[in-house]
């Protein structure tokens, strides 16, 4: 393929309109929902982990801010690490039914997800 045919996958936008305005990062937010009308699901994944599971909470609608917020209670109370990524919490190890009962007391409808 040669390079003119190429796309250019820049974050850059180029217009002639002298009243073009970009959109930008903040226009991209949006509101976290009330965790009543949040549906989480949650399960237990051990691909590409050399056999160690974690405990996997996907689904959440919102912000970063406020997922983050989510992973770090949740790793707190379980009392293990994990990490918040791609829209998902992991937490390390099976702690399926524990995550699944502090996230109903926080008020989301959790649901086991998987085998």
């Amino acid at each position: 393929m040669s390079k003119k045919n190429k796309r250019n996958n820049s974050p850059f936008v180029f217009s002639t309109n002298p009243d073009f305005v970009p959109p930008s990062a903040e226009d991209h937010d949006q509101d976290t929902p009330d965790p009543s009308e949040q549906d989480l699901r949650v399960h237990i994944d051990r691909k590409q982990r050399r056999g160690k599971e974690v405990t996997l909470v996907t689904g959440f609608i919102g912000n970063d801010e406020d997922l983050k917020q989510l992973g770090k209670m949740l790793k707190t109370k379980c009392g293990v690490g994990g990490a918040v990524k791609n829209g998902e919490i992991m937490i390390q190890g099976n702690h399926r039914k524990k995550v699944i009962e502090l996230l109903k007391n926080e008020g989301f409808k959790a649901k086991p997800a998987g085998g």
